[in-house]
């Protein structure tokens, strides 16, 4: 059985979020909803933004670390991408705010595309 999810990562990103975890320790993203950075995924060091109860966990990545990185978003910017699959991606540029690949001269991204048939009745999104 496949298991569904709402966020994967590309092989680029995955290999750059392994070298920022060797130099960061364990990381983990949330998925700006717009302002200053955007609506880029900003990558931070556990512990260094601090979810609460209005934000969403969307997923862990396995990037093939012992640590699985956790992927949240607000609540308000979830109800608008709720039908929606994101794929983290990397691309040349400059980081983000406070995101730790800003110094690498790459920028994580996010991919969007909309839930197929079975993610959305995995994830309970199907009409009725």
């Amino acid at each position: 059985m496949t298991t569904q999810h709402r966020v994967e990562v590309s092989d680029a990103a995955a290999s750059l979020l392994r070298e920022l975890t060797i130099k960061h320790g364990p990381l983990m993203f949330h998925q700006s909803g717009g302002c200053c950075d955007g609506s880029a995924p900003m990558c931070y060091p556990v512990g260094m933004f601090i979810t609460g109860p209005s934000d969403v966990h969307l997923d862990a990545l396995d990037v093939g670390l012992d640590d699985q990185i956790d992927v949240f978003i607000s609540e308000a910017q979830f109800e608008y991408w709720k039908y929606t699959h994101l794929t983290i991606d990397v691309v040349p540029g400059r980081g983000a705010g406070f995101s730790v690949e800003g110094p690498t001269g790459k920028r994580f991204i996010v991919r969007s595309r909309m839930l197929n048939e079975a993610e959305l009745r995995h994830f309970g999104l199907a009409p009725a």
